[in-house]
C-alpha cells in the first residue's frame, strides 16, 4: 500500500510500544520508513514490546523498519541513531518526540533520581533529538518533502492545579511543550512544521500503571492518537505549525466525529479526561 507518507522517513522515539508504536504502524500503512528509537532491545519483565517486535509489526503494516536501541538522554547514542537512519533511508523527514517518563508524585514522594529521569528523558531527550534531526529536516524542506516535528505533550497553561498535584512531572512535560512553542517559531522560516499533540482522554498504555484507580473501560486506545498524528503529519508544514492539538479536535476537523471505535471497551461512555485537560 502506498500513501501520502510513502517513502518518507519517520524517526519515532519510544516506538517499541503504546502511542509511539501506534503512530509508527499508522505511518507504515502508507509505506513509510520508520526508525524505532527506543531503549528496550530485550523483553522486559513487566512492559510489552521491544524495538524488534515493533519493527516486525511495522514491516507487517507495510512499512520499512530500522530498530535502533538508544537512550535519548545520551548525545552520542542519539547522533549514532540519526546517522544510521540517514545511512539506511537517505534522510529524515519527520521526527516524533514520543518517549516520556512519568511519576505522578508530590514533592516529598519524588526521589531526585526519578526527577532527573523525567527531566532527562522528556526535556533533554526532546531537545536533543530535535537538534540532531534538524539538519536533515532542513534538507527535507529543501527537497519539498514537507518535514514535521510532532511532540506528544500537553497544551501550556499556568493553572496551578497541574503543578500542585505532581510538580516534577508537570515541569518535565511542559518542558517538551516549551520546545514546541519556541522551535515552531525558530523553524518557521525553514518550512518545518512543529506541533504538539495530546489526548482528550486517558489512553491505555503501559504508563497507565502509574495512574492508580484508572479502569480499562475509562480509556481509549492509542489508535486515536495515531490517526490524529497522521492527520498532522500529512498537513502542510509551512502553514501547520505552532499548534497544541487535541486528538479528537484534529479528527473532528477532518470530519471524523464518531469516536466509538477508539474505546478500549466497546460501548463504554465513562471515559476519563486526561490529567492535563
Amino acid at each position: 500500500m502506498t500513501g501520502t507518507l510513502n517513502g518518507k522517513t519517520v524517526f519515532i522515539t519510544g516506538a517499541s510500544r503504546g502511542i509511539g508504536l501506534a503512530i509508527a504502524t499508522r505511518c507504515a500503512a502508507d509505506g513509510a520508513n520508520i526508525v524505532v528509537a527506543a531503549k528496550t532491545a530485550e523483553p522486559h519483565p513487566t512492559l510489552p514490546g521491544t524495538i524488534h517486535t515493533a519493527a516486525a509489526e511495522i514491516e507487517a503494516a507495510g512499512g520499512h523498519a530500522l530498530p535502533v536501541q538508544v537512550d535519548i538522554r545520551d548525545e552520542p547514542q542519539v547522533l549514532e541513531a540519526v546517522n544510521r537512519a540517514v545511512e539506511r533511508f537517505g534522510g529524515i523527514d519527520i521526527l516524533v518526540n514520543n518517549a516520556s517518563a512519568i511519576s505522578l508524585t508530590g514533592t516529598l514522594s519524588t526521589p531526585m533520581k526519578r526527577f532527573d529521569l523525567m527531566v532527562g528523558v522528556n526535556v533533554r531527550g526532546t531537545f536533543l533529538c530535535t537538534q540532531a534531526c534538524l539538519p536533515h529536516l532542513k534538507t527535507s524542506a529543501g527537497r519539498g518533502r514537507n518535514p514535521h516535528v510532532l511532540t506528544i505533550s500537553p497544551p501550556l497553561t499556568l493553572d496551578p492545579r497541574w503543578f500542585s498535584r505532581h510538580v516534577a512531572y508537570t515541569i518535565a512535560k511542559y518542558g517538551m511543550s516549551m520546545c514546541v512553542l519556541g522551535q515552531a517559531e525558530e523553524f518557521r522560516p525553514l518550512g518545518i512544521g512543529v506541533n504538539a499533540l495530546w489526548p482528550r482522554t486517558v489512553i491505555l498504555t503501559a504508563a497507565l500503571q502509574m495512574i492508580p484507580g484508572v479502569r480499562r473501560e475509562q480509556c481509549r486506545s492509542p489508535q486515536i492518537m495515531a490517526d490524529a498524528a497522521y492527520r498532522v503529519l500529512t498537513s502542510d508544514a509551512a502553514t501547520t505549525t505552532g499548534n497544541f492539538f487535541i486528538d479528537d479536535e484534529v479528527l473532528a476537523k477532518a470530519g471524523v466525529t464518531d469516536l466509538a471505535k477508539y474505546a478500549v471497551v466497546p460501548g463504554s461512555t465513562d471515559l476519563l479526561a486526561d490529567l492535563f485537560l
